[in-house]
């Protein structure tokens, strides 16, 4: 996987746990919900790109 996309994924992750975090301890479910969503989207962009590089070798 390339370097770049990868450090996208994980920042992606990272950015969508911060902000479930933080509407967690708010008590703002949509800020939660947002970060859940945000850290899936991250997840399947990863495994896509993962399957990417399987395929190539």
């Amino acid at each position: 996987m390339g370097a770049g996309k990868k450090a996208k994924n994980v920042g992606k992750n990272v950015k969508g746990k911060s902000k479930e975090v933080t509407g967690r301890a708010v008590g703002n479910e949509s800020l939660e919900a947002k970060g859940r969503a945000e850290q899936m989207a991250g997840d399947a962009k990863q495994t896509v790109q993962k399957a990417k590089d399987t395929l190539k070798h």
